[in-house]
């Protein structure tokens, strides 16, 4: 720990510039007797950090001292400020590492490059989080992440949504897709994807060898495609409103890509999974949208609005 911080200081003090025990004490929450006594060590390793006395005092390095990072360029070193989500990585236990590695970053980029960085930073934010809505709460997730990064097998007891089962796992890789962690593991030969707020209990097992050719990112790809595939069962014609096709936007992609090329009264097609689940999202539209066909889904909207006018009328 002591040693993270003293190499933590050394960045602050390359990126900030001077800083005053005070705040160096308030940024890693040590007493300032702590700091001098890092700064000492840093200063017996051979680091050129001196102390300036007085009202605006405080720690600073030598001119021209720096710690350097090697093999990023300016536009590479600038991206990595838009990939990292801190969510992820505070729910792997990633969250210091991540700081330290931002300070790292920070200190091996020259300084009209370092303040594109921190421009990029403070003006960019990823959050991959739908309004109204929270990311799962995955307590094993740090287990299953070490089972992933050293390759073991876990036992799992896994609720699916018709039943409770035991499985053995080898576990090949962690994704977060909105707000979601999944896990992806082979069973047999086959690779599968299981939600991870629905394994109840894990038990670490031995090591396997990791297939060689997997890749993590094409297998989810063609899972995301196959996934979506499966949930179309047939398609509605529509006439809606010029709102009704800005709310049919907010259903889906698929929904969002058929309102978009059509206009306000035309008559056009969306695909659809099964009647009641079209019917209860289409319902949101109001009466903004019109179902013209099939029979069965205008049908069971009509259905759905006498029920709701016998109860508000009542």
């Amino acid at each position: 720990m002591r040693a993270s911080r003293l190499l933590q200081i050394l960045l602050l003090l390359q990126t900030r510039g001077r800083m005053t025990a005070e705040a160096l004490a308030g940024e890693f929450e040590v007493s300032v007797r702590t700091v001098y006594r890092d700064v000492d060590q840093l200063s017996a390793a051979g680091v050129p950090v001196y102390a300036d006395r007085g009202r605006n005092g405080g720690f600073t390095l030598l001119d021209g001292y720096r710690t350097r990072l090697t093999g990023l360029d300016a536009a590479e070193a600038e991206s990595l400020f838009l990939a990292g989500l801190p969510g992820a990585a505070e729910d792997l236990g990633f969250s210091e590492a991540l700081i330290g590695a931002r300070l790292k970053l920070l200190a091996a980029l020259p300084a009209e490059s370092r303040e594109s960085a921190e421009r990029i930073g403070a003006r960019f934010h990823l959050d991959p989080m739908g309004w109204y809505r929270s990311s799962e709460t995955a307590d094993l997730l740090p287990a299953v992440a070490q089972a992933v990064w050293t390759a073991r097998r876990i036992r799992v007891r896994y609720e699916s949504w018709n039943d409770t089962v035991d499985r053995d796992l080898a576990p090949l890789g962690l994704v977060m897709k909105a707000g979601v962690w999944y896990l992806v593991a082979a069973v047999g030969d086959a690779p599968r994807t299981y939600r991870l707020s629905n394994i109840l209990s894990l038990e670490p097992g031995e090591a396997f060898v990791r297939p060689p050719n997997f890749e993590l990112s094409a297998y989810w790809a063609a899972q995301s495609v196959r996934f979506e595939e499966s949930l179309i069962q047939g398609e509605a014609r529509l006439s809606a409103t010029a709102r009704g096709l800005r709310r049919l936007a907010e259903i889906g992609s698929a929904q969002a890509r058929a309102a978009r090329a059509a206009a306000p009264g035309e008559v056009f097609t969306i695909p659809i999974e099964s009647i009641d689940h079209a019917a209860a999202e289409l319902l949101r539209c109001g009466a903004d949208v019109e179902v013209l066909s099939p029979p069965e889904l205008r049908a069971r909207m009509a259905e759905q609005a006498r029920a709701l006018s016998a109860i508000y009328e009542a």
